[in-house]
């Protein structure tokens, strides 16, 4: 066994759990900030844990900062699919949870089962990502005021109407920053060309993929793609007898799901190749909702096989 650290994430903070290879165990409690994450280095570096593996799950963007920040320190960072520490939880009969606990049972998968390496993607690709997460927020607090606007007492409706305006403002610079983002950089321009093939997939939707999908290959197939939106089919079932309906896994980037319903809606009804993915399920029975989730899915496995290949969609490939 090496030493390993493992790392429960949450919004506010970080529960870290120090595991040396004699199995003693070291804790640590820091906040998911920046002055936090230069606490966890100078703690790791007090402990001699400069050449530690460090693990933790990919839970919602939570982690993704702290993750970069040790990546680019020279920490070999591992980020984990939460379903595989659940099995793993599983397996060794954890029966406490915690967030302590956690980080220590991270710890321990980490140093038994040696995940693979996380890369961390290229500074373009993370200000993309920063740019994209920055837009949704704007859009959300502009929903809030406009839901908020037919019901508001007539004092306060200009000051509502004018938040309204300054957060549209703020959103079409924000818009115009991921534009110029991806013109100034070659390989986003690219791959945006590619996407923009892809009926069914507009401006809004397009930055967020190659925010995510974008750059050097992360993936090594397409299921792990959208394994890591969450969009992975779950199928329960229990002997021969009772079975329960697929449904998605949701254990993922729950903005990427977010971000292709849309999409995923306006492929199935308004593209020659989606009616005809559509009409495919409904003929075998596949409900509503299931056909949505199956098109989402559909949608990053048609993302990860444009880019990868460099070559434009190709609508005859997928029954249209």
């Amino acid at each position: 066994m090496t030493l390993t650290l493992g790392m429960d994430v949450a919004k506010a903070k970080l529960d870290v759990a120090l595991q040396r290879p004699d199995g003693r165990i070291r804790s640590k409690v820091v906040a998911n900030t920046d002055a936090g994450f230069a606490e966890l280095q100078a703690w790791l570096t007090r402990h001699d844990a400069t050449g530690a593996h460090v693990c933790m799950e990919a839970t919602g963007t939570y982690w993704e900062a702290v993750a970069a920040v040790l990546a680019d320190a020279g920490y070999a960072v591992s980020v984990v699919n939460p379903a595989r520490i659940k099995a793993y939880s599983a397996a060794r009969q954890v029966r406490t949870k915690t967030d302590a606990v956690d980080a220590r049972l991270i710890a321990d998968f980490c140093a038994r089962q040696r995940p693979p390496l996380w890369t961390p993607p290229p500074p373009a690709q993370r200000e993309l990502r920063a740019l994209v997460a920055r837009r949704e927020a704007l859009v959300v607090m502009r929903t809030q005021e406009q839901n908020r606007l037919p019901v508001a007492h007539h004092r306060v409706r200009p000051g509502i109407e004018a938040l309204i305006a300054h957060l549209e403002g703020v959103i079409a610079e924000v818009e115009a920053a991921i534009r110029q983002r991806i013109d100034d950089d070659p390989d986003l321009k690219t791959q945006q060309r590619l996407l923009d093939s892809v009926p069914g997939l507009g401006d809004k939707t397009i930055p967020v993929l190659l925010a995510f999908y974008g750059g050097p290959g992360r993936f090594d197939h397409a299921r792990q793609a959208a394994a890591f939106a969450g969009l992975d089919p779950r199928q329960h079932e229990s002997g021969s007898s009772v079975r329960g309906k697929p449904r998605l896994s949701k254990v993922g980037h729950a903005g990427l799901r977010k971000a292709l319903y849309m999409p995923a809606m306006v492929t199935l009804h308004k593209t020659a190749w989606g009616r005809a993915f559509r009409d495919r399920l409904a003929a075998v029975g596949k409900a509503p909702m299931i056909i949505i989730g199956a098109m989402m899915r559909k949608l990053v496995h048609v993302t990860f096989g444009v880019l990868k290949s460099a070559q434009l969609f190709n609508p005859a490939l997928h029954g249209a």
